[in-house]
């Protein structure tokens, strides 16, 4: 397991979740949501890479 990955993946997800806090209590909801949703888009654009390179492997071991 590659704990690179879930270190970023933690990182993302503690700063958006702060920004969300810090959002939300100056009232901005619509922002926080927009941050939340941006972290989410972060975390599955690292996780599409991840899952591309294990296809590619996959690919290069079995010759296709």
């Amino acid at each position: 397991m590659d704990v690179d990955l879930i270190f970023k993946i933690a990182a993302v997800g503690i700063v958006v979740a702060v920004l969300n806090q810090v959002l939300v209590r100056s009232g901005r909801e619509e922002q926080a949501m927009l941050t939340t949703l941006a972290g989410v888009i972060v975390v599955l654009m690292v996780l599409i890479q991840q899952i591309s390179s294990l296809f590619s492997a996959v690919k290069q071991t079995f010759g296709f």
